[in-house]
């Protein structure tokens, strides 16, 4: 399984980043695809999900602002973030859980800062 995250930078307040995930070694349509963030100093938490089925989930600091979507044609998940704040800085990766394993991304660097 490899998942490759791409699309992070720098943005100023308010400004808006779109993610990308790119799955391959897996039967994409039948996975969870979720997307998790690191800040320096903090714990890896999860900012949003989304089923086989298309159905998402968001934390409570990201919902309204965030959407993950997918194309399962293309084995891709992604992460649109809009009204971004500083405290979104952190580095963000994609994950799926397959036969009771977590695959990680590398990680993209989404840095919000004026």
């Amino acid at each position: 399984v490899q998942l490759q995250a791409s699309g992070g930078g720098l943005v100023q307040p308010g400004g808006s980043l779109r993610l990308s995930c790119a799955a391959s070694g897996i039967f994409f349509n039948y996975y969870e695809m979720n997307w998790y963030r690191q800040a320096p100093g903090a714990q890896r938490e999860l900012v949003a999900g989304i089923s086989s089925g298309g159905s998402p989930t968001y934390a409570d600091s990201v919902k309204g602002r965030f959407t993950i979507s997918r194309d399962n044609a293309k084995n891709m998940a992604y992460l649109q973030m809009n009204s971004l704040k500083p405290e979104d800085t952190a580095i963000y990766y994609c994950h799926v859980r397959r036969n009771g394993f977590n695959y990680w991304g590398q990680g993209t660097q989404v840095t919000v800062s004026s």
